[in-house]
C-alpha cells in the first residue's frame, strides 16, 4: 500500500496501535489502485478504509497500492484500458465513463429518473439488477468487473459563474462543462446549451478564465475543489445521482482463493457505506461555505423542476434510438426504479402510522 503507508502508519502511531499490531504475512496479491482525485478527497479516504480492512483481515496476504491525483493514469479511458491490460486492479468512476465501454451502461445517467437517495440506494442494492450490470460489463469488456455502486458527491446540479439557471430557457447558448460522457452532454444540448468536455484538473482554471460559464457538479465537489471561488449560483434541479462505480480486475479477483474474495468484497461494502453517508453530512458545511463566499442557492419549485423534465423529455428516445440493447437496458432500469419507489414509499408509510 505504498501511497497509503505514511498516512496509515501515522494513524497507527497516533492511536498507540503500532506495538500491538500483529506481524503480517508476505503479500500473495497486490491490488493497484489509481485515483483521479487527491488525498483530501472522499474517494481516497474510502480507499484508506478499504485498504485497512483487506490488509488487516487478510493478515497481509493482500497489499494495496494507491496512486492518487491521476499519477498512474490520466483519464477514465486510460485507466480502464490499464485494467483490461492487467495493469490496474481497482478503479473508481462515474456512470458516464463506463458507458464508453458498454454504451447501455450510460443509461444510468439519464436525467430525473432517480427520485432521491433512498430510491437510488435501493436500486443499486438490488442483487438481480447489480448482477445484470456486472454480467453485461464483463460480457462487453472481458476483464472489468463491477463490484458496488456508491455515491460520488451527492447530486449533480447546475452551477454558474454569472447568470443563474432558473428555467430551461436560461441554458440557451450557455457553455457548460460536462464530463466526457454522451448522456451528460446530450442533456445540455437538449436544453439548448453548449456542452464543453473538460478534464477534472482543468475545471477550476476554465471557470476562472471564462472558458465555460458553468459546470454540472455536486456541492461537495464544488467546495472541495474551490470552484466556489468563481461560481455565483447553484440551481438545485438534482438532474443526476452522482453514482460512484467501483470496478475490479476480474482476472486478479478470480485468481484469489474464496476466503480472500470475501475479504475484498467486504472491503467494497465498506467503501459503499462510507461514500453513501459522506455527502449527506458534508453538504451541509459545503452549502454554508458557498453562501459565505457570496454564492446564491436556488431551490426550485415543483413547477420549475417539471419544466426541466419536460425540456429534457427527449433524452429517453435519444438513448433508446441508439439500439435495441439500450431499450432493453432502460426497461430493466425503470422497472427496478418503480419497484424501489413502491418499496421506499411503503417503508415510509409504515413509519408514519
Amino acid at each position: 500500500m505504498k501511497a497509503l503507508k505514511l498516512t496509515m502508519g501515522a494513524l497507527a502511531v497516533g492511536t498507540c496501535l503500532t506495538a500491538a499490531a500483529p506481524a503480517l504475512a508476505q503479500a500473495e496479491f497486490t491490488l493497484v489502485v489509481p485515483l483521479a482525485t487527491g488525498e483530501d478527497n472522499y474517494n481516497f479516504k474510502a480507499m484508506q478504509a478499504f485498504s485497512q480492512h483487506v490488509e488487516t483481515k487478510s493478515g497481509g496476504r493482500i497489499d494495496v497500492e494507491v496512486f492518487p491525483g491521476g499519477t498512474l493514469c490520466a483519464s477514465g479511458r486510460e485507466c480502464f484500458e490499464g485494467m483490461q491490460a492487467g495493469l490496474v486492479d481497482i478503479y473508481q468512476s462515474n456512470f458516464g465513463e463506463p458507458g464508453n465501454l458498454w454504451p447501455a451502461f450510460g443509461g444510468l445517467d439519464l436525467p430525473y429518473l432517480l427520485r432521491d437517495d433512498q430510491v437510488a440506494e435501493c436500486v443499486f442494492d438490488d442483487q438481480d439488477f447489480m448482477a445484470f450490470l456486472r454480467e453485461g460489463m464483463l460480457e462487453e469488456t472481458g476483464n472489468v468487473r463491477l463490484m458496488v455502486i456508491s455515491n460520488s458527491g451527492g447530486w449533480r446540479n447546475f452551477a454558474t459563474t454569472e447568470k443563474p439557471i432558473l428555467s430551461p430557457a436560461d441554458v440557451q447558448g450557455m457553455k457548460l462543462r460536462t464530463i466526457p460522457a454522451e448522456v451528460q452532454q446530450e442533456l445540455v444540448r437538449q436544453l439548448g446549451g453548449a456542452p464543453t468536455g473538460i478534464s477534472w484538473p482543468e475545471v477550476y482554471t476554465s471557470l476562472a478564465t471564462g472558458v465555460v460559464e458553468g459546470t454540472k457538479n455536486g456541492i461537495t465537489d464544488i467546495v472541495s475543489m474551490n470552484f466556489h471561488e468563481h461560481l455565483d449560483h447553484i440551481t438545485l434541479d438534482g438532474h443526476a445521482y452522482m453514482g460512484g462505480t467501483w470496478f475490479v480486475n476480474n482476472e486478479k479477483f478470480n485468481a484469489m482463493p474464496d476466503d480472500l474474495k470475501i475479504i475484498v468484497a467486504e472491503g467494497f461494502d465498506i467503501i459503499e457505506q462510507y461514500l453513501r453517508a459522506y455527502p449527506k453530512y458534508a453538504e451541509v458545511a459545503a452549502y454554508k461555505t458557498f453562501t459565505d463566499a457570496g454564492g446564491t442557492i436556488h431551490a426550485l419549485t415543483n413547477e420549475q423542476k417539471a419544466a426541466f423534465r419536460e425540456a429534457s423529455s427527449g433524452m429517453e428516445d435519444w438513448f433508446t434510438g441508439k439500439g435495441e440493447e439500450n431499450q432493453a437496458f432502460l426497461d430493466r432500469y425503470k422497472a427496478t426504479i418503480d419497484a424501489c419507489v413502491a418499496s421506499v414509499d411503503a417503508h415510509l408509510a409504515a413509519q408514519a402510522r
